[in-house]
């Protein structure tokens, strides 16, 4: 497995609409995409910084019945917080092979499709301690 980088910084906020003004106006960032991602039922906003093929910040908000995130803010009493940390790979698919065969504890076993046309993988948050990691390989929006 080979990291190439960091792809974004997730942060889980209860309304998008609200959040946006404070990353984009108050620190004068860029609105990147934003998009409905069906597969995890979550709505990503992506806060660009004048270096867009850098990391940027994901902000995420649960749409439709994404259980995880609900919880996460549940526990959160509503308020925004850091979700997860999210590298860029060479190859997904093996990387999650591989430390699947290493005994690390994954939520994805197999790549599956992302914001921005990545296909994406989530580590257990168990593995590193408590922090959430997703593993990116970046398709057609990169």
């Amino acid at each position: 497995m080979k990291i190439l980088g960091i792809d974004h910084v997730a942060v889980c906020v209860g309304d998008m609409d609200a959040a946006l003004p404070l990353w984009t106006e108050l620190l004068g960032l860029k609105l990147g995409p934003r998009e409905f991602v069906a597969t995890q039922k979550t709505e990503a906003a992506f806060v660009m910084t004048p270096a867009e093929g850098d990391a940027c910040i994901e902000l995420i908000m649960p749409k439709g019945g994404n259980v995880g995130l609900e919880k996460f803010l549940e526990q959160k009493d509503g308020r925004a917080g850091m979700h997860h940390i999210a590298f860029v790979v060479d190859d997904l698919a093996a990387a999650l092979k591989e430390l699947d065969g290493r005994g690390i504890p994954l939520i994805d076993k197999a790549p599956r499709p992302g914001a921005r046309g990545h296909q994406v993988g989530f580590l257990h948050p168990k593995a590193f301690g408590g922090v959430l990691v997703e593993l990116v390989e970046r398709g057609r929006h990169s």
